[in-house]
């Protein structure tokens, strides 16, 4: 039997809410060329030179925060060791080892990639916890993991996930987590996916074609499979479809722009718009995020809570995220198992 090890990939967290280690973490994630896709002089000035010095310190009072809810540690950590854990139980019989590393910071991929090097595996699979394809994210930890094998004397067999967004056990688990909540009392619902440069969604497709000019928010086809908005939307309609959800009911947006050329509609106008028309109540799903982490957790649920309050709202309903929800880990151990 093949001696197989599994890299769970996630994308990064701060070593603790310091200003300083958050400095580093901003220092790491933002200067990835996948994440800002700039000539290189362009964007250690822009990212070293003005985003880190002025977001750092801001950005560290937020992870506090999130620290504080977390019971003094990182709950995209704290979950991501869970799910880590439950599938080295479960494939333990199939002679296969369960990693997990940060794109960004520690546990670092560098390290714990070493430590399966040591161990000379006949197989490696790389799995970035990632549902929907982006380059800036799936694509960054699989290049990231590629460059570290390259210089192993010896290469084990590789195989890759690059996304996993119509698994049943990752729609599933989202599905089971809203059962938590009466849709029924919703007066609207969101499927708030993290937001992306328009550029890196165009860039998918070949030659001048854009992906506003592809079907995306409709169907997925051989064109846009790997593009982020479409499989987005696919996910969504996965997730609707087993809710019994009509289109009318739900809305698609993109959360965490840094300008307006991001993605489209945006999560916190479409918060305002709801409060505008006389909503009182929204549920909101982030399904992009396998774990809850700031972008759900304090993002969605304290500052969009004060958004949709300012605005004549009264309650929006975070629905957490899958975390080590067991068909979630049904899942990953489903895809895991097809590659061995």
């Amino acid at each position: 039997m093949k001696k197989t090890a599994v890299l769970l990939i996630q994308l990064g967290t701060p070593d603790s809410p310091k200003t300083s280690d958050v400095r580093r973490y901003l220092g790491e994630f933002l200067n990835d060329p996948r994440v800002i896709d700039l000539p290189w002089l362009a964007r250690k000035l822009l990212v070293n030179g003005i985003i880190v010095p002025f977001r750092a310190p801001k950005s560290a009072k937020i992870y506090k925060e999130l620290w504080d809810l977390g019971e003094g540690q990182s709950p995209l950590l704290v979950h991501t060791q869970k799910v880590q854990e439950k599938l080295k139980v479960r494939l333990k019989s199939s002679n296969v080892d369960v990693y997990m590393a940060m794109r960004y910071q520690n546990p670092s991929m560098a390290d714990v990639m070493e430590e399966m090097r040591a161990l000379h595996y006949d197989h490696v699979i790389v799995l970035p916890l990632f549902p929907q394809y982006a380059s800036a994210s799936s694509g960054s930890a699989i290049e990231r993991a590629m460059k570290i094998m390259s210089t192993w004397w010896t290469t084990p067999e590789i195989s890759i996930v690059n996304q996993f967004w119509d698994n049943s056990g990752y729609i599933d688990s989202i599905v089971e987590r809203s059962k938590a909540f009466n849709l029924k009392d919703y007066d609207h619902i969101l499927f708030s996916y993290h937001g992306l440069p328009e550029k890196h969604v165009d860039k998918v497709y070949e030659g001048d074609n854009l992906c506003s000019e592809a079907p995306c928010e409709t169907e997925i086809n051989d064109k846009n499979s790997l593009c982020y908005k479409a499989t987005s939307y696919a996910t969504t309609r996965l997730i609707a479809d087993k809710l019994g959800l009509k289109e009318e009911d739900y809305t698609v947006c993109f959360q965490s722009r840094l300008d307006k050329k991001w993605l489209t509609p945006f999560s916190d106008k479409v918060v305002e718009e709801q409060g505008r028309r006389g909503a009182k109540k929204l549920l909101a799903f982030s399904p992009a995020f396998v774990a809850d982490c700031l972008e759900t957790v304090i993002e969605i649920g304290h500052e969009y809570q004060d958004i949709f309050e300012d605005h004549g709202g009264e309650k929006i309903q975070l629905v957490p995220s899958s975390n080590d929800h067991e068909r979630f880990i049904d899942g990953l151990e489903e895809i895991i198992r097809k590659k061995l």
